[in-house]
Formats: structure tokens, C-alpha cells, sequence
């Protein structure tokens, strides 16, 4: 119910499916079989700072020391895999390289800061792959729709991002000083989102490079298309179980609607117009209905869908034929459509 970034499984999404088993898998080795070797992931700064060990910035922000941060950044790189599924994995990782190198230095920025106005020493940071998640919370708050899931005691929207809040807010208070990597990402995370000082075109993974990865680790770690058929019973026919879909995503569509309306209304005062929130119903094929379809004069004509936003869904993973029914049932609103696809 609170997913907001799409459907079960990891398809087209490589890169993701590599970040949380390997560095996961390290993390848990480490932890119960191999905790002398802890030693050479920490994210030592003085080390760093002082011995110019820059190993120790490569293996202290790459792989978690603490269980609770592994699963928490593990389920938030799950969420966000959906920005590698409209992106690609080379703008994806892109971003995640260029976070990565930003929050480093970032970091040491705010080390420095915090012992030269606080007066507060701080030799070492919570480990872990922490700055590129938070990071990864800007184009998640600017990006994908707000839908409201429902209402807690009447005033509290919980919303279709809600969990993934709270999941980063449970990994903010994880540690004392997580908030330095915290604040680092989000701040590396805009700077590149925003592209300030074309940051963006600096730090990106060559083609060549996205190439060779392509080619050696992307047939390991990629996974099957999932299907998109719900089951409805036995005997159930594909088209049904397409109606269905379709109906819900109606529904869907509906409530998100009114709600904005009702928003509209509070703030600007007025009637709802409810003329806009029933256009007329979309004609679906069903074979099982053929001899009630309505004459070509009832039915109204198709919405015009732009090739541009359908190529963008299947981009994302969806067929051609749910991408198109989804832009006609939200007037070619692509947030709205790819919003309510990525629930289903």
C-alpha cells in the first residue's frame, strides 16, 4: 500500500540489485564470521586525514559495520531502484559516483567545521554506502507524485512516499554522527541534481567504462521481467484481469482527483467541479462481452498519446499496451501515470 516506486522485483535495474546484495553480504561476513577484519572498513578520518590512507575512504564509505544501517540503506536503494529504471544504469550510477565523491568531501568540510565552531572532535564516521541514499532523497522529493493513501486521527496524510521517510529517518537517528553523512548527501545530492557548476558533466561515468560493465557484470546481476498478470481465480482470462487492472487504476486516478480538488477548494474557496472528476468511461475490449459492445457513434474518440511519454514507460519496464491505457486515463499526465503504474 505505501509503495511508490513501482513493482515487485528488480527488473532493469542491475546496478541496484548489485548494491544491495554485495556490499549486504560483505557487511553480514564481516559481522559474524570475519570481525577482525572490521578493522579495514572503518571510516577512520584521522587515518585519512593524517596518513593519507585513501583505501580507508573507499572501504569506510562503501560497506556498512552496522547491521541496522545495512538493512535500512538496503531497503532504501530497493525504493529508490526506480530512478535506475527511468534513468538508466549509466546516469544512475552517474549520480551515485558523483554523490559519492561530493559527500566525501562534504564530509570533511563538516568535520572541520564542527571542531572549528563547536569545538567537537570527531575522528571517525558511521561506515557505510550512506552519503549516495540520502543523496538519493532529492530527485525522490522532486521527482516522484505525492498521492495521499490515507488519513491517520484526520489530519495526518499518510501518503505513498511515507514509509521511505520514514526508513531515512530511522537511519538518521542510527548513529551520533550519521548526521554529518546525513547532511553531506543531501547537500552533494542537490549540488548535483541541480547541476551547479555542471558537476553533473564532470562527475559521470565514461561510455566506455558503462560499456565494459555492461558486459561483464549486467548479464550477472540482471533479473526477469515480472509479470503483470493478477490472479483473479481460475479461468480467468487475460483480458479480465486487464479490466480489472484498469478499473483499479481508474478508481486510483479518481481519488487522487478529488483530493487535489478538495486541496484547491480549502485554499481558493469555491465548488468542486465534479464534471472534471467523471470524464466519459474509456472503451475496453472484452471478449466475453463482444455482443454488447456500443456503436462506433457512443464511443468517444481515443485521447491522442505522445510516443515521447509512452517510449519513456517502457523505459521503465512497462508493455506498450499498460502504458498507453494509463496516459489516456490521466489525460497524458505523465507523473500521474507513471505514478499509479508503478503500484500495480
Amino acid at each position: 500500500m505505501f509503495t511508490s516506486t513501482g513493482s515487485n522485483g528488480l527488473y532493469k535495474a542491475p546496478l541496484s540489485k548489485s548494491l544491495l546484495l554485495v556490499p549486504s553480504a560483505i557487511s553480514i561476513l564481516l559481522t559474524l564470521l570475519f570481525q577482525h577484519y572490521q578493522k579495514f572498513f572503518a571510516y577512520n578520518l584521522q587515518a585519512i586525514k593524517e596518513d593519507f590512507q585513501i583505501w580507508r575512504l573507499v572501504c569506510g564509505r562503501t560497506i556498512c559495520l552496522d547491521l541496522k544501517d545495512t538493512f535500512c540503506s538496503s531497503l532504501l536503494i530497493y525504493n529508490f531502484r526506480i530512478f535506475e529504471r527511468r534513468y538508466g544504469s549509466r546516469k544512475f550510477s552517474s549520480f551515485l559516483l558523483g554523490a559519492w565523491m561530493l559527500s566525501a568531501l562534504f564530509d570533511l568540510l563538516l568535520v572541520e567545521i564542527a571542531q572549528y565552531i563547536f569545538g567537537i572532535t570527531i575522528n571517525s564516521l558511521p561506515s557505510g554506502f550512506l552519503g549516495p541514499v540520502f543523496a538519493l532523497f532529492v530527485p525522490f522529493y522532486s521527482s516522484i507524485p505525492r498521492v495521499q493513501v490515507t488519513q491517520v486521527l484526520g489530519h495526518f496524510s499518510i501518503t505513498n512516499k511515507t514509509l521511505v521517510y520514514i526508513l531515512g529517518l530511522q537511519l538518521l537517528t542510527s548513529g551520533s554522527y550519521i548526521w554529518i553523512l546525513a547532511l553531506s548527501g543531501l547537500v552533494s545530492g542537490i549540488c548535483y541534481n541541480s547541476g551547479i557548476l555542471k558537476v553533473h558533466r564532470i562527475l559521470c561515468v565514461p561510455s566506455w567504462v558503462a560499456k565494459i560493465f555492461s558486459w561483464t557484470l549486467e548479464p550477472i546481476f540482471s533479473s526477469a521481467e515480472p509479470t503483470n498478470e493478477v490472479q483473479v481465480g481460475m479461468g480467468a482470462t487475460v483480458d479480465i484481469q486487464r479490466q480489472q487492472r484498469m478499473e483499479l487504476l481508474d478508481r486510483q486516478i479518481m481519488m487522487s482527483q478529488v483530493a487535489q480538488m478538495r486541496r484547491q477548494r480549502q485554499q481558493q474557496g469555491g465548488m468542486i467541479n465534479w464534471n472534471r472528476l467523471f470524464p466519459p468511461l474509456r472503451h475496453r475490449h472484452n471478449a466475453n462481452y463482444q455482443d454488447h459492445r456500443p456503436s462506433e457513434q457512443d464511443t468517444p474518440p481515443p485521447t491522442e498519446v505522445s510516443e515521447e511519454q509512452v517510449a519513456r514507460l517502457m523505459e521503465m519496464g512497462f508493455s506498450r499496451g499498460d502504458a498507453l491505457e494509463a496516459l489516456r486515463a490521466s489525460n497524458n499526465d505523465l507523473n500521474v501515470a507513471t505514478n499509479f503504474l508503478l503500484q500495480h
